[in-house]
Parts: C-alpha cells; sequence; structure tokens
C-alpha cells in the first residue's frame, strides 16, 4: 500500500483535469480525491504502490489534450484507508495564482452535435463542453469553478446537470455547460433605422437577461435562434455590415464580394 498527495501546476484548470484525474484515478483502483486550488490542483491517491506509480507519471504523459503540465511534485503521505475516489470543493488561497486556459475552438465532437438534428443542442451557437468554449474570456477568479464566471447566472436545466454529474460523459465538470434551455441566447440589434424586417423582441436589454436567468422551451429557442441567424445573414447579402459579438471581443462581417460593403467598412475603421 502506498500513498502520494500531488501539486500540479501549469494550464490544468478549465481543461478537464479533474476529470481526468477521476477516471484515471478510478480506472487504476486508486482511492482519494482531487480538487482545483487558486495555485493549481492537488490530488491524493492510495492504493498499490505500482498503481499509484503509473498515476503520477499518466497526470503528466496522460494529460488532456488542452492541458499544459509544468510540474507535478508529489510527496509520500502516511495511507489513510480511503475508499472510493471523489472530486472535492475548490479552495481559494488568498495570494495564489495559477494559469488559466485560452478560450477553446469548438471541437468535432461538439460540432457534429451541432449538426445533428436529432440531438437537443442541434444549432445551438454556444455548444461546448470540456475539450472546447470560453474559458479565459468568462472567468472572474480562480479556482475555475462555475460560480467564479460569467455562466454563474445560468443555472443549470436537469439534462445539463445530469451531463456534469456523469463521470462517463464529455461534459462532465464542464463549466460553461449549457443548452437552448439554460444556456446564454442570440441577440440582434439594429444600429441603424434601414436595417428593417427585425424582431423588436431581438434587441438586447437588460430586462431581457435577468439573473439568475430563467429557462426556457427548447423548441422556441431553437425557431428564435435560427431567425435571428437568417436575418444576419439576410443583411450581409443586402450589404450591411454586422458586428458579431464573440468570446474575445466583436468581429465586423460583410460580404467580401460586394465593393460597397467592403467599402463602407473600410471607412468606418478608417482605412
Amino acid at each position: 500500500m502506498k500513498a502520494l498527495s500531488l501539486h500540479v501546476t501549469g494550464v490544468v484548470q478549465g481543461v478537464g483535469f479533474r476529470p481526468f484525474v477521476y477516471n484515471l484515478a478510478r480506472s487504476l483502483g486508486l482511492a482519494g480525491s482531487v480538487h482545483n486550488a487558486s495555485d493549481g490542483v492537488y490530488c491524493t491517491v492510495e492504493g498499490d504502490d505500482a498503481a499509484v506509480d503509473t498515476f503520477a507519471l499518466a497526470l503528466r504523459d496522460e494529460a488532456p489534450p488542452m492541458a499544459v503540465v509544468d510540474e507535478v511534485v508529489a510527496e509520500a503521505v502516511e495511507p489513510r484507508g480511503l475508499t472510493g475516489f471523489v472530486i472535492e470543493e475548490s479552495e481559494a488561497r488568498s495570494g495564489a495564482m495559477t494559469l488559466v486556459s485560452p478560450d477553446i475552438a469548438t471541437c468535432p465532437a461538439c460540432t457534429a452535435e451541432a449538426a445533428d438534428p436529432s440531438d437537443r443542442r442541434h444549432r445551438y451557437p454556444f455548444i461546448n463542453c470540456t475539450n472546447c468554449g470560453p474559458r479565459f474570456t468568462v472567468i472572474d477568479d480562480v479556482p475555475y469553478d462555475r460560480p467564479a464566471t460569467s455562466m454563474a447566472e445560468f443555472p443549470m436545466c436537469p439534462e445539463c446537470a445530469a451531463e456534469y454529474a456523469d463521470p462517463a460523459d464529455r461534459r462532465f465538470h464542464a463549466q460553461p455547460d449549457a443548452c437552448f434551455v439554460c444556456g446564454p441566447r442570440l441577440y440582434l440589434d439594429a444600429l441603424s433605422p434601414e436595417c428593417g424586417g427585425l424582431d423588436p423582441d431581438w434587441s438586447w436589454s437588460p430586462e431581457r437577461e435577468p439573473a439568475p436567468r430563467p429557462h426556457r422551451d427548447r423548441d422556441a429557442e431553437r425557431t428564435r435562434s435560427d431567425a435571428i441567424v437568417d436575418a444576419a445573414a439576410r443583411l450581409l447579402r443586402e450589404g450591411r455590415v454586422v458586428a458579431v459579438k464573440g468570446l474575445g471581443g466583436y468581429q465586423l462581417a460583410c460580404d467580401a464580394t460586394n465593393e460597397t460593403a467592403v467599402t463602407t467598412l473600410r471607412e468606418r475603421k478608417r482605412r
């Protein structure tokens, strides 16, 4: 019987590291715990000597694809006869800081779900999972947990909450987990009176986004979202300039084949 206390530093929050540690320990038959802290990830494992050694090496060698492990500090401790492996509450440490993952482009699995008409997130604009989605631009503080991000105001629906709690699910402990029912939604504001045909209810206002955000009907939200995307595409075809608010700021879009639209955009940017 062997036991180790390990401290992992680097980009190890917001990249699925705790779920990785959880499943790794379980696969090796080890007991213990893992938690985020303001200065990295801490875990304790105990069990068969060879399994504990394998675990310690795998923290670096088999880490999630978006993780960057700078250092793994292991300390031998006395076994305590632990049973099972758990993800514990995060620990805030005064004056300590850790690296935070950048925002991650939509992964192939989420892209496939968004394109699948039978999936509940079919065409959901803000689809994400443990391997992709917003990180740096939604975080308010470390340790990285949903209450310390802008997603704190979006209570998960039962289906998202079930994914979040399921070790076998790709969204196990995915902090930005959301869907049409419980997540962020699209808005489309017309800054020019010439942009006609837009539903006034599509315009953003604080009154339309109370905190906590209410859960909404999935089918109605998908219909609304599709209509907004179609309207934005129509505006582009008409030669308008559309500012698309992304994770890190605005992207200014126009029809690159429309000389008038391109000229308008260049004039507005003084180029």
